[in-house]
């Protein structure tokens, strides 16, 4: 019974990352919010690292890859999440741009690492980019101009989502075999590096201490950056990596509805399709045992060895 609660409560963490997001602009400037969270995980996931006594990086080398990983992951990606959603993205719409990763992914696997897309796949790519593009649309053409206001903001969540995307590859490449425990706060203290220069640039430096800020800001660390990943990493080990990449495609609409009653985020029938191809097409390009990432953690998890299925090529 326990067992089946996982995905599900999974699924339901995950998916309010989105949430938090569109919680805290009204109280916080993002990048700031942001600064305070990843310092305060590699306070709580530190002292656990050295607790549990995980293996930390033992050359530059691999301290280089782990700061250079966690900037692209959560400087750029959550930075640019969060910026988007400031600037007016929907939490569901941004959530679907973020869930296009392994879509993406699998296109940039063929020149990166050889890997062949056939017809299967591309169908599925062709059906994620003409989902985004229903759900968007509408956002795109409305009052106030062409733009609507938005062709920014959703410029900046699709460089967001290529961000997670060259992570996990670069996570594959190499960090392969790195302990999770102690590649996360590396992973954060490289996010470090680029936020708060960018908070000192264009922060607003804007924070309100109330309980509900307070609040976000316990959930972001303990329930999204720990419990979540934690869900994760047991599906993980019990060798449920599809699985946990099908969950993945699960987030989205979830968002989506949590938006709807928490903040009145509405979606059009056309947007609602739009969305439901999305999702179609992400598991068709990303392919049977080609493991999607939540935020690119999976990635580091599952060797070459275990791709049964195509075992000419390397998972995304």
């Amino acid at each position: 019974m326990l067992a089946a609660l996982i995905p599900i409560t999974f699924v339901l963490i995950w998916s309010t990352g989105w949430i938090v997001a569109k919680f805290v602009v009204p109280h916080a400037d993002p990048l700031l919010f942001l600064v305070l969270r990843y310092l305060a995980a590699i306070a709580v996931l530190a002292p656990l690292a050295f607790l549990l006594g995980a293996r930390w990086p033992a050359t530059g080398r691999e301290w280089r890859a782990a700061l250079v990983n966690g900037v692209m992951l959560h400087g750029v990606y959550l930075g640019g999440v969060w910026w988007a959603i400031q600037h007016g993205v929907p939490a569901g719409v941004s959530a679907l741009i973020a869930a296009l990763q392994p879509l993406f992914t699998a296109l940039a696997a063929a020149p990166l690492v050889g890997e062949r897309l056939g017809p299967r796949r591309w169908l599925g790519v062709a059906l994620g980019f003409l989902g985004v593009a229903a759900v968007v649309a509408p956002k795109l053409s409305g009052a106030g101009g062409a733009l609507g206001g938005l062709g920014l903001p959703i410029a900046v969540n699709v460089v967001a989502m290529a961000a997670v995307t060259a992570a996990t590859l670069h996570q594959k490449r190499t960090l392969a075999g790195a302990d999770l425990r102690t590649l996360a706060p590396a992973q954060y203290l490289g996010a470090l590096t680029v936020t708060v220069p960018a908070v000192l640039l264009f922060g607003e430096f804007r924070f309100e201490p109330t309980p509900e800020i307070f609040l976000a800001l316990a959930w972001s660390v303990l329930v999204l950056s720990i419990a979540a990943i934690m869900l994760m990493l047991v599906m993980v080990e019990r060798g449920e990596v599809s699985r946990v990449a099908a969950l993945i495609y699960l987030v989205p609409p979830v968002a989506a509805v949590q938006a709807y009653f928490l903040f009145d985020e509405t979606l059009s029938g056309l947007q609602m399709i739009g969305m439901a191809l999305a999702a179609v097409g992400v598991v068709l390009a990303n392919g049977a045992g080609a493991p999607a990432s939540a935020e690119g953690c999976i990635a580091a998890t599952r060797p070459d060895d275990e791709d049964e299925t195509e075992t000419s090529r390397r998972p995304a």
